[in-house]
């Protein structure tokens, strides 16, 4: 991390973990342990938990986060969510483009570049996520394809809004599996995508970007991941659901 030049941001994706009572129930442990942080902390909820994640969280050091959204304002789309519709609550965060969304749900890059459009018109703060599968990684394209996703989704993203996107490396193979990328692993790309934003728009718009890593982070691995130059936090999966693990995350990311 490098807290001189821009944010340190932990954030959590519950995925499709806890009802509205549990979320109410995980936040209210989450908040003491990590009021008074040293960097950002956000958790990004299903859709039905939003209205109780928000209550749970005013007056705390929390931000909400939804975990998807359409491009369309509205429409013929069943069982969408609008990023108006999350503006509208009160959400300030969203993510686009998690593995999970482009593994089993048809999401591509043309799609999360739809959404991010979306998310931003909508005043949300972005967390955009590219990573390689394992077959890619052992091809040895994981630069290109990272570069690749991150060129298209932030096509039509101007200098200004930048500001608000924030960008996830999650390596596929190492999501949910329980395998972590090497710190070193982790770093290179992180470079990579910071090297990417820098030949998009300029290295001063590069220096500000915050690059997340969400391959498995962990209570364990977290300082070592956060030592590295590039890693400016993590967006984090199951150590979200533990609140004394996710505050472990925080506090090593506060003390980075």
């Amino acid at each position: 991390m490098n807290k001189q030049l821009r944010k340190a941001v932990i954030a959590g994706n519950w995925k499709m973990n806890k009802t509205p009572a549990e979320a109410k129930a995980l936040l209210g442990e989450i908040a003491p342990l990590v009021k008074g942080a040293g960097c950002t902390v956000a958790a990004c909820v299903p859709f039905v938990d939003l209205p109780a994640a928000l209550e749970a969280a005013k007056g705390t050091d929390i931000k909400i986060g939804a975990e998807n959204c359409h491009w369309a304002e509205s429409g013929a789309f069943t069982g969408e969510i609008s990023a108006g519709m999350l503006s509208s609550l009160g959400v300030g965060w969203v993510i686009i483009g998690h593995s999970e969304r482009r593994t089993y749900f048809g999401e591509t890059d043309a799609t999360v570049n739809k959404r991010i459009r979306a998310a931003l018109n909508a005043g949300l703060t972005v967390i955009l996520c590219v990573g390689e599968s394992l077959e890619q990684r052992e091809q040895g394209v994981t630069a290109e394809l990272v570069a690749l996703q991150t060129k298209i989704a932030l096509q039509g993203v101007s200098r200004s809004e930048l500001s608000r996107i924030i960008v996830a490396y999650e390596p596929i193979w190492a999501i949910g599996t329980g395998r972590t990328a090497s710190a070193q692993q982790a770093n290179e790309v992180c470079a990579v995508i910071r090297g990417t934003v820098a030949a998009l728009y300029d290295r001063a718009a590069a220096d500000a970007l915050t690059v997340l890593y969400g391959g498995s982070m962990n209570a364990k691995n977290a300082a070592e991941l956060l030592a590295q130059p590039d890693v400016d936090g993590g967006l984090i999966g199951g150590a979200s659901l533990k609140a004394r693990d996710f505050a472990e995350i925080v506090k090593a990311a506060s003390n980075g």
